[in-house]
């Protein structure tokens, strides 16, 4: 059975659908997709993303415990600042992508994904980890105007990846990422705060969105999702994400990388309004296969389908075999939009 949020029972009030996602019941969509992601693009929207990993680290084993665990220098994370990493495997597969944030010298917020959680607490025994996800709400706000109502709601003003403890809100904490490619934040509060800050999105006319449009948005973006375009028989460097990779100190898996493997990972739009689904094969010009799609959407930004795929061989030409009919692709260099 899934679990359901903190924010069950307003979501519920909001005419929301629900899906289960990774045991939790979330929101897929309020009245569109297509109607949130655009809101999202064009002025704000909300996202409840309480089922995502959270816990907090503190003391003198928080940089050396980062070192070991993931390929994040610990030392490399300024203050107020947060960074992008991977948590991987001894054979340098990809155990989860994560953001930590830095609130102090010695304080910290990792933040996994919601089915890897667990495994990721356990990796940061050593610094004692003290799991956020039971006693707080953690809600995203992006789009155009999200700067300046996160601002006036719960006092952020900080530039992307950034991070700050909330002016406004008692122990709220605030950083400047996301997921949709837009400008905007991450708010994690205390369960008792988190309805009265989702109110007062709402009052401020931010849309409230589902998974739905955060999918769409992501992909658009041009951002992996781990289970679908990474899991843990991948590694870092076939899945273009070498970017995060900080070979400058020991971790788990660095010995079986290799910085000269060349990436596997492709974006490509159809030309048309046909979506590519996970797991059709790409093939070449004689219809051979030399790889698969991760993941695919239609992008109401572009109004055409859009996808993302991983190749064993390049090929001059590609296309994704929808059920026996090759349809061509263009590809696309980092992003859709």
């Amino acid at each position: 059975m899934s679990r359901e949020g903190p924010l069950h029972a307003l979501h519920t009030e909001l005419g929301a659908k629900f899906t289960d996602f990774g045991g939790w019941s979330m929101p897929l969509q309020y009245d569109s997709v297509v109607g949130e992601h655009m809101a999202v693009r064009e002025r704000s929207g909300w996202f409840d993303v309480s089922h995502l990993g959270r816990f907090a680290i503190e003391g003198d084993r928080c940089i050396d415990t980062i070192d070991r665990q993931t390929t994040v220098a610990g030392a490399s994370i300024d203050v107020g600042a947060s960074k992008y990493g991977l948590v991987l495997n001894a054979s340098g597969g990809i155990v989860d992508d994560i953001v930590i944030w830095r609130l102090g010298d010695e304080r910290f917020v990792v933040l996994p994904n919601a089915a890897n959680h667990p495994a990721v607490i356990d990796r940061f025994a050593d610094a004692a980890p003290s799991d956020m996800r039971e006693t707080t709400v953690m809600l995203a706000v992006q789009g155009p105007d999200a700067p300046d109502i996160l601002e006036r709601l719960v006092g952020f003003h900080g530039p992307r990846f950034s991070v700050e403890e909330s002016s406004l809100v008692e122990g709220a904490l605030v950083a400047g990422t996301g997921y949709t490619g837009e400008r905007g934040g991450e708010v994690i509060v205390d369960v008792v705060h988190g309805e009265a800050v989702a109110k007062a999105l709402l009052a401020a006319g931010v849309v409230p969105c589902g998974l739905g449009a955060r999918d769409t948005l992501r992909l658009e973006a041009g951002l992996p999702l781990w289970g679908q375009d990474m899991d843990e028989t991948t590694e870092p460097y076939e899945a273009g994400l070498g970017f995060a990779v900080d070979l400058s100190h020991d971790f788990v898996g660095m010995d079986s990388l290799d910085p000269a493997t060349r990436s596997r990972r492709r974006l490509f739009t159809t030309r048309s309004r046909r979506i590519p689904r996970a797991g059709q094969a790409l093939v070449d010009g004689d219809g051979q296969r030399v790889g698969h799609v991760t993941s695919g959407s239609f992008s109401p930004m572009r109004s055409e389908g859009i996808g993302m795929g991983l190749v064993d061989r390049d090929s001059e030409t590609l296309a994704v075999d929808m059920r026996g009919t090759r349809v061509p692709v263009d590809l696309v260099s980092r992003r859709f939009i």
